[in-house]
C-alpha cells in the first residue's frame, strides 16, 4: 500500500499545475485577441470574470470582445451590469454602449447613452469621440441632437474650432484658441492634448512636452497623452524616459478602434515595428479602417521594416486603390521595388511624401502650389517642422515654398524665424526677402549681427539712408521678368546685389535713365553668380534694349561689387549646404 502511495505521489509530481487566477486567463485572452482568435479570447475573458466577478475591468474587456465579434446586444448587457451593479463610476461604459447602439442602427438609444455619458463625465476621456458621434447621429436622425445644451457648455465651440484649424494645418491660430481654453478650463483634457499636438506640429518641443505632462498630471492613464509623450521623448532624445514609457505601452491592449489606431501608429513611429504590425492587422479588420488609405499605409510601412515585402506591396496597392489621386502609395511602391533589389531605405510612417519629393512636386507646378496642398495639414506640419529642425538646405527650400503659400500662418512662422539668434543670417535675409515679397506690414524685426533690429519693408541696408523710387522700379522690373525662371534665393541675391551696389556708390549714384538697362544687368550678373548660361544678347532681347547697354551697366556694377568674389561666396554657400 505504501508502495502504491509512493508511485501515486511520483505521478502527481509530474503533473503541471495550471494557474487558476484571473491574470493568467486575462493574458491568454489578450494573446488570442492578437491572433484574431475571438472565440478563444471570449472563453478566457469569461473565465477571468468568473474568477473575479467584482472586477469591472474584466467585465469591460469581455464586453469589448463581444463588440468586436458583432455581438452588440450581449456587449451592452454586460456594460449595463457594470454601471448598475459593479462600478457606477465607470461612466465610459455609456460611451461604449452608444457605439454598440450606433452599429445596430439604434440611433435614438445611442444618443441617450451619449447624453448619460456627458452628463456623468462632461470632460471625459472620450469627449472628442463623443462629439464626433453627436454629429453622426444628427445626420442619421435628421434633426438637431438632444445634446445641444451640453455641447454649448463653455469652451466647446472654441474647442471644435481649434480642432478644425488643426485639420486645416493652421497651427498657430489653433494654439491661440487652445491656450485660452486651457487657461479658462484647466481640466479640459481634450483641449490640452490638442494643444500639445499643435505645439508639436509647429516644432515647439519644449512646449509640447509641458502640455502633455500636464494632461498626465490630471489623467495619469490617458492613452493619447502617453502615446504623444513617447513620441515627444523620442524626438528630444530622452532615451531613458522613453524606455520606461515603452515598457508601459507594450503592456497595453486597447479594445476600441481609436485606441488601437493611436497605439499602433505610436509604436510604429517609435520603431516597435512588430507590435505596430500586430496592432495594424487588428485595426484593418475593424470596419472603421477597412477603407482608410492611411491605415493601409501604416501597416505597409510596418511590414516593410520587418522585411515582409509581399505583404507591404499588397497593402500599398490597396492604399493606391483607396486614394487614387495621391502620389504617396506610388512613391512607396517605388521604394519597395528598390528594396527588393537589395537597396532598402528607411521610410517614415507619416502619410506624406519625403521633403525632397514634396519640393520636387511643388517645383513642377507652373501656376503655383494648388490650394489643396496649401491646406493639407500633413504637408504644412512637415514644412513647419523642417523650418525649425531641418538642415540649412532644407530650411532654404521651406522658405521658398512659404513664399508660394504666403498666408498669415506662414508670415508668423517667418517672423519668428527672423528673431531666432541661432539661425543662419543668410537664411534670415532670404526669409526677410520673402516677407517683403508677401507685402508684410511693418515693423519687421530681425535678429542680425547679434542684436534685434526693426527693418522696413523696403530693401534692407543699414548704411543707405534713402531709397529712391527709380531704384525700387529697377529691382521690381528685374524681379518681375525673372519671376518664373529664377527661384526665390536667386531673386534674393539680385536684391542684395542691387542694394550693395547702391550702398557702395552712395551718394554718387548714377542717374537712372533707362530702368530696363539696369534691370537687365542685374539679371545677367545674378545668372552668372549661380552658374547659369546667359549672354548679353539674350538678356537684351528680353528687356527690349541693346546688348551694349547691358554690357555697360554690368561693368559698372561689377567694378563696384566684385563679381568674382561674390560668385565664390555664393558657390561656397551652396557647397556647405549640400
Amino acid at each position: 500500500m505504501a508502495k502504491k502511495k509512493h508511485v501515486a505521489r511520483k505521478k502527481t509530481s509530474n503533473i503541471i499545475q495550471l494557474p487558476s487566477d484571473a491574470t493568467y486567463f486575462f493574458d491568454k485572452a489578450v494573446q488570442s485577441l492578437n491572433r484574431f482568435q475571438y472565440d478563444k479570447a471570449l472563453k478566457y475573458f469569461r473565465r477571468a470574470v468568473e474568477l473575479e466577478p467584482d472586477n469591472p475591468v474584466n467585465h469591460c474587456n469581455l464586453a469589448g470582445v463581444l463588440a468586436e465579434m458583432g455581438r452588440y446586444e450581449e456587449s451592452n448587457q454586460l456594460l449595463k451590469e457594470i454601471v448598475e451593479r459593479i462600478d457606477p463610476s465607470m461612466t465610459e461604459c455609456y460611451y461604449y454602449m452608444a457605439n454598440n447602439y450606433a452599429y445596430m442602427e439604434q440611433y435614438e438609444a445611442a444618443e441617450e447613452a451619449l447624453v448619460r455619458y456627458l452628463e456623468h463625465d462632461p470632460d471625459g476621456y472620450y469627449l472628442e469621440e463623443a462629439e464626433e458621434m453627436i454629429e453622426f447621429l444628427g445626420y442619421e436622425l435628421q434633426r438637431a441632437p438632444k445634446l445641444t445644451s451640453i455641447r454649448c457648455r463653455e469652451g466647446q465651440f472654441e474647442h471644435d474650432r481649434a480642432r478644425m484649424l488643426l485639420e486645416e494645418g493652421k497651427f498657430a491660430e489653433a494654439v491661440r484658441i487652445l491656450e485660452k481654453l486651457v487657461k479658462q478650463s484647466p481640466n479640459f483634457v481634450a483641449a490640452r492634448n490638442n494643444l500639445a499636438l499643435a505645439y508639436y506640429y509647429m516644432g515647439m518641443f519644449d512646449k509640447s512636452l509641458a502640455a502633455v505632462e500636464e494632461v498626465l498630471r490630471i489623467d495619469p492613464g490617458n492613452l493619447h497623452a502617453l502615446c504623444n509623450l513617447a513620441v515627444f521623448y523620442q524626438h528630444v532624445g530622452k532615451r531613458r524616459k522613453l524606455k520606461r514609457l515603452l515598457g508601459v505601452l507594450r503592456k497595453m491592449e486597447p479594445m476600441y478602434h481609436e485606441h488601437v489606431f493611436k497605439l499602433a501608429t505610436t509604436m510604429g513611429v517609435l520603431g516597435e515595428h512588430e507590435t505596430a504590425y500586430r496592432l495594424f492587422r487588428r485595426l484593418l479588420k475593424m470596419p472603421e479602417s477597412g477603407f482608410d488609405p492611411c491605415a493601409h499605409h501604416y501597416a505597409a510601412v510596418a511590414a516593410y521594416h520587418l522585411g515582409r515585402y509581399a505583404e507591404a506591396e499588397r497593402l500599398w496597392k490597396t492604399a493606391e486603390k483607396l486614394d487614387p489621386g495621391s502620389d504617396i502609395p506610388r512613391h512607396y511602391l517605388g521604394l519597395l521595388k528598390e528594396a527588393k533589389q537589395g537597396r532598402p531605405a528607411p521610410i517614415s510612417y507619416h502619410y506624406h511624401l519625403p521633403y525632397d519629393e514634396q519640393f520636387r512636386m511643388i517645383e513642377s507646378f507652373a501656376d503655383g502650389i494648388p490650394d489643396h496642398l496649401k491646406r493639407d495639414p500633413l504637408v504644412r506640419s512637415s514644412f513647419f517642422w523642417a523650418l525649425r529642425h531641418g538642415d540649412a538646405q532644407t530650411k532654404l527650400q521651406v522658405i521658398q515654398v512659404f513664399g508660394m503659400i504666403a498666408d498669415d500662418e506662414v508670415e508668423e512662422a517667418l517672423r519668428q524665424f527672423l528673431l531666432d539668434p541661432k539661425e543662419d543670417e543668410y537664411l534670415k535675409k532670404v526669409a526677410l526677402f520673402v516677407l517683403r515679397s508677401m507685402r508684410a506690414k511693418e515693423p519687421i524685426y530681425i535678429h542680425l549681427h547679434g542684436k534685434r533690429t526693426a527693418v522696413r519693408s523696403l530693401p534692407f541696408s543699414p548704411h543707405l539712408p534713402v531709397w529712391n523710387e527709380k531704384w525700387q522700379l529697377v529691382m521690381e522690373t528685374a524681379l518681375k521678368t525673372m519671376e518664373k525662371r529664377y527661384d526665390l534665393v536667386q531673386q534674393h541675391d539680385l536684391e542684395t546685389l542691387w542694394v550693395e551696389y547702391l550702398t557702395r556708390v552712395y551718394p554718387d549714384v548714377p542717374k537712372i535713365t533707362k530702368v530696363e538697362g539696369w534691370a537687365a544687368a542685374l539679371e545677367y550678373l545674378t545668372a552668372k553668380m549661380h552658374r547659369r548660361a546667359i549672354s548679353y544678347q539674350e538678356v537684351a532681347v528680353r528687356y527690349g534694349i541693346s546688348a551694349a547697354t547691358v554690357c555697360k551697366n554690368v561693368k559698372a556694377i561689377d567694378d563696384v561689387c566684385g563679381l568674382k568674389q561674390k560668385m565664390e561666396t555664393v558657390f561656397l554657400k551652396w557647397k556647405s549646404s549640400e
